[in-house]
């Protein structure tokens, strides 16, 4: 494995064979020395600081009904809720005065959200806080409407490709949902000039180590600025409540392999692998991650957005997170840059 491993360090490529033999077949000696090159490469581009984004989850309405989402449409447990265009700026001015220079707002699929209100929102935030970067992460929408954010100010988009395989796609979504769109889309925003995140969750049902090489030549062909991956973690009201959450010990491999195959990009070590593991945040930087998205949202709606069980830091006010991840990452060498952390080459 070692020799693949090396490969890796030195090229950022491997065929979809190569990526299925480590995923597949790894020890745990290979996993620390993969991450000990991870961090050598995140060091040579990042050096020891951490990125925040300030996460704002402003409406847990969604038409979608994916079969592994706890704010799915037919959930009908879950407690609806949409910030208000006031309450949404208070986050905001709160985060800014926490250190925060990225606002990630992050919702549902909610057709009450118009193209008119998002922009009305864009504008608002970045005329406010100029000197911040803000990174939307709504899901799926037609080019014209990706124009309109990025031209009122929209600077980076997250959207999880979820997997790269098409007939996986099809055991996670309902058949009204595409992976050809979900990936046009990821073309179409990177087409019009946006920093743009993709990525997957580890462990999901029915998933394969030929599924997670086909994610890896998938994010390498679209050269994403960031890739966002955690593990799979089932929600109670859910078809999927019953199938096996993913490991710790594969989404730190696949962090590492990211940060070999994308030496330049911000990989944030997710709140999901913080709810599997009490040190899966800093075990994340570790392995090659470097950012962290603490709640910005107020926490009378925390506990109402949970895609998946168990989310740690729902009651937490945005100081606490603020502050208690200070400390978590001064624990393991590293430090918490006041900055938009961008990308640093592509």
């Amino acid at each position: 494995m070692k020799n693949l491993i090396d490969k890796l360090y030195e090229t950022s490529v491997l065929t979809k064979e190569e990526y299925v033999t480590l995923i597949s077949s790894h020890t745990d000696k290979d996993s620390e020395y993969l991450f000990s090159l991870a961090r050598e490469v995140r060091q040579k581009y990042y050096g020891k600081d951490v990125y925040i984004r300030g996460l704002i989850e402003f409406t847990n309405y969604c038409k979608n009904d994916c079969l592994y989402c706890g704010i799915r449409r037919s959930n009908k447990n879950a407690e609806r809720y949409r910030l208000t265009k006031e309450q949404i700026m208070d986050c905001c001015q709160q985060g800014y005065e926490l250190g925060f220079r990225t606002f990630v707002l992050q919702g549902g699929e909610d057709p009450y959200f118009t193209d008119d209100i998002i922009v009305d929102l864009i504008k608002s935030i970045k005329s406010e806080y100029s000197d911040c970067a803000l990174t939307l992460s709504i899901g799926e929408h037609e080019h014209k409407s990706y124009k309109a954010y990025f031209d009122a100010g929209a600077d980076r988009y997250l959207l999880r490709h979820e997997t790269a395989d098409n007939e996986h796609y099809g055991k996670l979504h309902p058949h009204n949902l595409s992976p050809v769109n979900r990936k046009k889309c990821l073309y179409d925003l990177k087409e019009i000039g946006y920093q743009v995140g993709c990525g997957f969750m580890v462990g999901s049902p029915y998933q394969t180590a030929e599924n997670l090489a086909d994610d890896m030549l998938f994010i390498k062909e679209l050269q994403p600025h960031m890739v966002g991956i955690g593990p799979f973690i089932s929600h109670h009201d859910t078809p999927f409540r019953d199938k096996p959450n993913g490991t710790l010990e594969q989404t730190l491999f696949m962090i590492g392999l990211l940060r070999l195959t994308l030496p330049y990009a911000l990989l944030p070590s997710t709140t999901a692998l913080g709810t599997i593991h009490p040190l899966g945040r800093e075990k994340g930087i570790l392995a090659g991650a470097n950012v962290v998205m603490p709640n910005l949202s107020p926490r009378s709606v925390r506990k109402k957005y949970l895609l998946y069980d168990n989310k740690i830091c729902t009651g937490d006010e945005a100081a606490e997170c603020r502050f208690c991840l200070n400390k978590r990452m001064e624990s393991i060498g590293y430090n918490i840059a006041v900055t938009r952390g961008d990308v640093k080459q592509i």
